[in-house]
């Protein structure tokens, strides 16, 4: 009985396999709602859906959504945390035990992730035939500008990193690991090849994308980071001679409003909406329901409106009251760049008359925190919250990040100019930005050692908070010997744990050192 169950169950297959064996195998089907490569990357539509994807790389997580503001802004000597999430606030203390930490990783992940789309588009854009050539080289240029960008922030941040430059599904791929030379050379020869092929500027239905002047400022600061002035001098040349952009009628405020976006100082900004598509995305997953809104002001808001997970050390304020306006009030730019105590006397000594009591959400700082000794001794971040429109913060930012703007090229060319000696030629490009804050012009009395702490003060008034000072400290060498370093502990006591022989880079993902077989950094 058993073995004619088995006989009929044997005859029974034979048959079923008879019946298919003129068809493909039957279990080796396409997904239908999977989209095939061979199946995209047919026209022009396809290449500039893949561009649109390349261009949300930069909302992930990872990049400027929400971490790269932790590894910028608060592990440099002008931010830190008290987070209660103590791993986070270990973070931007140095210290990191678990290499695979969360927001490490997540930064790794997307930079990857963006690049891995930018090599998709490079490579498969190129083959698409009948496509208008000035379209194609356009849509290219933009990856490349995207993989450089990508680039950037890892180097700056994690030093030798792989260089994944060609397209591959292979589950098994590996990308040998560059030498800090080698990603800044790819950085540069990326740029250079992007110059050529984009726009001076685009309609507005196309605001947001990268243009040449967005290539020309990043390859400028490239080539600052790595201490050629001449070259970066050429570039922000360019760049200020196009006469596309300026500070001149541009509010200091609009900068970090999203009624203000992608304005005449604005080069390239990472385009955000707080429209939501799937209920309040504090997750912001790469999935159809994801919004696209900016998460920083939620980490970074006050008491009672955000989770105050970044704050401003003291001595910043301090810095911006070092100097009146030319009618003797306030640096306007401080009470645009952080909410603070403007009548602790105690902390913040100045003879200057108290400027508005900005208001935090409605009410006025003092009033919101009166009675909370705590919070009324703290200064928070003010650049990027919401406070301007709306009572609340949540994770759906609708201001757009602005990753590179004219007010700072003006500065870089004239740190540039300085480095070889032409102090002169560069104060009249500081005063560009100093008349726009109210302050007096600088005179012609500089040598170049005076202009160069000078520019580091600018630099500070102008710029705190939007991710540029962890890379003035790399570039003026402050992180590299102990005597630069003491002198960063004094106003931020968490390079108390900075380590020179280490803690300039962040440690590579464990799993990415496993998998992959790479060298880890050194000391880590």
């Amino acid at each position: 009985m058993k073995n004619n169950f088995f006989t009929r169950l044997s005859l029974a297959g034979t048959m079923l396999l008879s019946a298919t064996a003129c068809e493909k195998d039957l279990l080796d089907q396409s997904n239908p709602n999977l989209p095939l490569t061979e199946l995209s990357w047919n026209n022009s539509d396809d290449a500039v859906k893949g561009s649109v994807a390349c261009y949300a790389g930069l909302q992930g997580l990872g990049m400027y959504r929400r971490w790269l503001n932790f590894a910028f802004d608060l592990r440099d000597d002008t931010g830190f945390s008290q987070s209660p999430w103590g791993e986070l606030a270990d973070f931007t203390h140095f210290i990191q035990v678990n290499y695979d930490f969360e927001v490490s990783n997540n930064i790794w992940r997307d930079h990857y992730r963006t690049i891995f789309r930018c090599n998709q588009v490079i490579d498969r854009v190129p083959t698409i035939q009948g496509m208008e050539a000035g379209l194609q080289k356009r849509i290219v240029a933009e990856a490349k500008f995207l993989r450089a960008l990508s680039y950037f922030n890892l180097v700056s941040l994690y030093g030798k990193v792989p260089l994944a430059l060609q397209y591959s599904t292979g589950l098994n791929q590996s990308f040998a690991q560059g030498t800090e030379a080698q990603v800044w050379d790819q950085i540069i020869s990326d740029l250079q090849a992007a110059q050529t092929d984009l726009p001076p500027t685009y309609p507005a239905a196309d605001a947001g994308r990268a243009t040449k002047g967005a290539a020309t400022t990043l390859l400028g600061k490239a080539y600052m980071q790595n201490k050629r002035w001449a070259d970066a001098q050429a570039q922000f040349a360019q760049v200020i001679d196009s006469k596309l952009y300026k500070v001149e009628d541009v509010s200091y405020t609009d900068n970090f409003r999203h009624t203000t976006e992608n304005n005449p100082e604005s080069i390239f900004e990472v385009q955000f909406s707080d429209e939501k598509k799937g209920g309040n995305d504090a997750g912001g997953g790469p999935d159809a329901t994801s919004s696209q809104g900016g998460q920083r002001s939620q980490f970074w808001g006050v008491p009672g409106f955000g989770f105050n997970d970044g704050e401003v050390r003291p001595w910043v304020v301090r810095e911006f009251l070092q100097e009146p306006t030319a009618t003797g009030q306030r640096d306007p730019r401080l009470a645009a760049t952080v909410f603070y105590n403007r009548r602790d006397q105690m902390q913040f000594s100045s003879s200057l008359p108290v400027d508005a009591d900005t208001l935090a959400y409605g009410t006025g700082f003092l009033t919101r925190y009166g009675k909370d000794a705590r919070n009324r001794a703290r200064v928070y971040w003010r650049k990027y919250q919401t406070d301007y429109y709306r009572t609340f913060e949540d994770f759906d930012s609708p201001i757009n990040q602005r990753v590179m703007r004219f007010a700072d090229v003006l500065l870089l060319q004239a740190e540039a100019l300085n480095e070889q000696g032409q102090t002169t030629a560069a104060i009249p490009l500081i005063n560009r930005v100093r008349q726009r804050a109210g302050l007096a012009p600088l005179t012609n009395n500089f040598t170049r050692e005076t202009l160069r702490t000078q520019l580091m003060h600018e630099r500070v008034t102008e710029l705190t908070g939007e991710g540029v000072r962890w890379f003035d400290l790399q570039r003026w060498g402050l992180l590299s010997n102990q005597a630069s370093v003491d002198q960063l502990k004094a106003r931020d006591p968490d390079f108390n744990t900075f380590r020179v022989d280490r803690s300039r880079l962040l440690p590579l993902p464990q799993s990415e050192v496993d998998l992959n077989k790479l060298a880890q950094n050194e000391n880590w």
